[in-house]
C-alpha cells in the first residue's frame, strides 16, 4: 500500500477495558483505489492538487485589489504604500508557494522518493 504524505494512523476503537472509545466511520471519498480505507495522507495528497488553483485565484484577486487601490489613490502617499505593500505581499506569497513545490519535487528526485512525483500527476 502506497502512502503519499503520511503513514496510516491506527486509532484503537476500544480502550483496554473493552468499551468503545471512538466509532468507526466507513466512507468513500472517491479516492482512486482506496475503497473505504482513506488515511490522512490520502486526504492531504488530494487536497494539495487544489492549493495552486486557490493560490492563483487569490493572486489574481490581490493583484486586482492592489491595482484598484493604486489607481484610486489620487496621489495619497498612504494609499500608494498600501497598494505597493499588497502587491509585494501577493507576489512574494505566490513565489514562496511555487518555489516550495519545486524544491520538494527536486528533493524527491535527488533522494529517490517516487511518491512525491505522484502527488501532482502532470
Amino acid at each position: 500500500m502506497t502512502h503519499t504524505l503520511a503513514q496510516t494512523l491506527n486509532i484503537p476503537l476500544t480502550n483496554p477495558s473493552g468499551s468503545p472509545t471512538i466509532t468507526q466511520v466507513q466512507g468513500n471519498l472517491n479516492l482512486p483505489g482506496k475503497g473505504g480505507n482513506v488515511t490522512l495522507g490520502d486526504i492531504l495528497s488530494h487536497a494539495l492538487e487544489y492549493i495552486f488553483y486557490f493560490a492563483g485565484i487569490a493572486l489574481l484577486l490581490m493583484l486586482l485589489s492592489s491595482g484598484f487601490t493604486f489607481l484610486t489613490s489620487a496621489g495619497d502617499p498612504k494609499k500608494l504604500e498600501k497598494a505597493k505593500g499588497a502587491l509585494t505581499n501577493a507576489l512574494v506569497g505566490f513565489l514562496i508557494l511555487f518555489a516550495a513545490f519545486w524544491i520538494v519535487q527536486i528533493a524527491g528526485i535527488i533522494f529517490g522518493i517516487e511518491t512525491i512525483r505522484f502527488i501532482f500527476p502532470w
